[in-house]
């Protein structure tokens, strides 16, 4: 799906050894970059992360309200969330503003109550996709092609960073709305989580 504001790119891929988010760090308008250091990668809990591509506003209020909604529900449940009730909550919201949505995708990814990985994707209107990679945005198509030609089902959490990275490197030198640099959420099943940024250097020509 390709929209006609501001996106950006996300991808998210799924091994056996656990799952990793990434996005670029563009924010921009039309032509017009207002930030090379946007965040649109974030970790939800010890267990799940989200990626989104989009309006950047959009994509701040919805962190912080399923932050807010997941911290709600596990105070009052004592109790952590599954993978997936973190995704089904995430599309309620995106429903409920279904005549005015939220214009945005989103991959979450992560660990589930039995521990094993697992990667939604949810468009703007809440529909859920489950699949060992995906990618979303304004590039999703070119990054996919990357994943598609690269990935295979014994990668290890190394070799699927390295892949997330090629497949945004890949599409930043094609869509003018990603760029600048990448964040990158790793939700390993052995050991903790691990947020990194990385910036890119700048091209003159061609901007």
């Amino acid at each position: 799906m390709v929209f006609s504001y501001e996106q950006g790119t996300a991808v998210g891929l799924r091994t056996n050894k656990g799952v990793v988010l990434a996005t670029d760090k563009r924010m921009s308008y039309g032509s017009f970059v207002m930030s090379r250091n946007a965040k649109k990668a974030y970790l939800l809990s010890d267990r799940a992360g989200i990626a989104l591509s989009g309006l950047y506003a959009d994509v701040g209020g919805l962190v912080r309200i399923i932050n807010a909604e997941i911290s709600f529900y596990e105070l009052s449940n004592e109790t952590k969330m599954s993978l997936y009730a973190v995704s089904k909550l995430f599309s309620n919201i995106l429903y409920s503003y279904k005549m005015m949505p939220f214009l945005i995708e989103a991959i979450i990814g992560g660990l589930d109550k039995d521990g094993m990985p697992r990667l939604y994707t949810l468009d703007m209107l809440g529909s859920i996709t489950e699949d060992k990679y995906m990618s979303v945005g304004s590039g999703g198509t070119t990054a996919l092609g990357v994943l598609e030609s690269m990935y295979n089902d014994e990668l290890d959490i190394d070799e699927a960073e390295k892949i997330a990275i090629q497949a945004l490197k890949t599409t930043m030198e094609r869509d003018t709305s990603s760029g600048d640099g990448i964040d990158i959420v790793t939700i390993p099943i052995e050991g903790k989580p691990i947020e990194k940024s990385y910036k890119l250097k700048v091209v003159e020509e061609g901007y």
